[in-house]
């Protein structure tokens, strides 16, 4: 029988690389989405935010 413990930090380790794959998902679409919209920025302060981090990364 597998230690408990093992399990739930084998757990953990695929919720965190989920994660970490959802928010890489997210700030690519909305970088794309920025991109081909520039009409859009000034319209949410947080979506900008992002936006310029994602740049000034890059």
């Amino acid at each position: 029988m597998e230690n408990p413990t093992t399990t739930e930090t084998s757990l953990a380790q695929v919720r965190e690389q989920r994660a970490a794959a959802l928010r890489l998902r997210h700030a690519q679409a909305l970088a794309a989405l920025m991109e081909e919209r520039a009409d859009l920025r000034g319209v949410h302060a947080l979506a900008d935010h992002f936006d310029e981090a994602v740049r000034w990364s890059a």
